[in-house]
């Protein structure tokens, strides 16, 4: 029993979205008894869509093609500063293709061992700081760069065009945003240190990829489909969302987000708007402040945590400030545009 239980508690605290997702739709279930409409619920759009990525960004990761990137621009740095911007912009451009979640989850542990061997640690926090919000603005390029954005992508009908439009003047003052926080690394010459030779393991090629994907992610997105449509289906509760969400989506994603994510805020707002546009906009601003604003921002703090745990505090601190600052030149943006 006790084994059991300890087995619950560690899923929990490496899967806590998917963990609260699954109560919370449970607990809908009591309210809105389950029926054929649950099927209906579920946009299958979205987790195809999701499925397709992972699988490319698993054949990719295996067939080491990122890491190649990687070594070929580390080659081309001589100090820290430049070893911080590439590590940094690799996280922004890499989330544009492999969404920012899965772009944290090969390029974080490949900063903290980079800075390990050349003797400066002092640079992780910040630089993992920098490369969660690069992730999280390297994303908004394009409608496929993060869950929250695919989502609302599937749902809307937006174009792709007219997708990457909304969101560019926000893009393009996180960018500058960054790079003015970048000239605040120290500029110090380094030597990389020496690599191994890279080679493709064919073997169990296929198992790895399939094996590599993260099911757990689709089952938090069919969670969180199920807990929305009930939520809909419940008459005090849909008229309140409406309320509260209709004409103030934009002010409403940010909120949201900083409490739930902003992953489950584009699907509470997507049930009760159809105001696209701010919602898209809410959501992405709103996954800039607190450390559960998105769920990228998680990833980083657990890999942090795992290897640095006596520096989380310190890590909270730097991540949070640069965060707030963003947030408030994005919202600054927001009202002038």
């Amino acid at each position: 029993m006790t084994r059991a239980i300890d087995k619950i508690i560690n899923f929990i605290r490496t899967e806590p979205v998917l963990s609260i997702s699954s109560v919370l739709a449970v607990i809908s279930c009591f309210f809105v008894h389950p029926n054929s409409s649950y099927i209906n619920y579920i946009n299958w759009n979205t987790l195809l869509l999701l499925l397709v990525i992972m699988l490319f960004v698993e054949i990719l990761k295996n067939l080491t093609v990122f890491e190649v990137m990687v070594r070929k621009l580390l080659t081309r740095t001589g100090n820290t500063r430049g070893l911080v911007f590439i590590l940094v912009f690799i996280c922004f451009i890499s989330s544009i293709v492999i969404t920012n979640d899965i772009a944290l989850i090969i390029f974080v542990p490949f900063a903290i061992l980079s800075l390990k061997k050349i003797n400066h640690k002092d640079l992780i926090i910040p630089t993992v700081s920098l490369q969660t919000i690069a992730a999280n603005v390297g994303c908004m390029m394009l409608p496929t760069g993060s869950p929250h954005n695919i989502v609302i992508y599937t749902i809307s009908g937006i174009s792709f065009k007219a997708f990457f439009l909304i969101l560019l003047p926000y893009v393009i003052l996180s960018a500058i945003f960054l790079i003015v926080a970048l000239m605040f690394i120290p500029k110090k010459d380094i030597i990389l240190p020496s690599m191994n030779k890279i080679e493709i393991k064919w073997n169990n090629f296929i198992q790895r990829v399939i094996l590599g994907v993260d099911y757990y992610l689709l089952l938090t997105f069919i969670a969180l489909f199920i807990l929305m449509g009930n939520l809909q289906n419940i008459p005090l509760v849909n008229m309140l969302f409406k309320q509260m969400i209709v004409g103030n989506e934009i002010v409403s994603g940010i909120l949201i987000s900083q409490v739930i994510s902003n992953v489950p805020s584009a699907m509470l707002l997507s049930a009760f708007s159809n105001n696209y546009e701010a919602i898209i906009i809410g959501i992405n601003i709103g996954g800039f402040g607190t450390l559960v604003a998105s769920m990228a921002n998680l990833i980083s703090f657990n890999m942090i945590i795992h290897q640095y745990s006596k520096h989380k505090l310190r890590y909270l601190l730097v991540f949070t400030a640069l965060n707030i600052v963003l947030l408030l030149l994005l919202l600054g943006l927001n009202m002038i545009l």
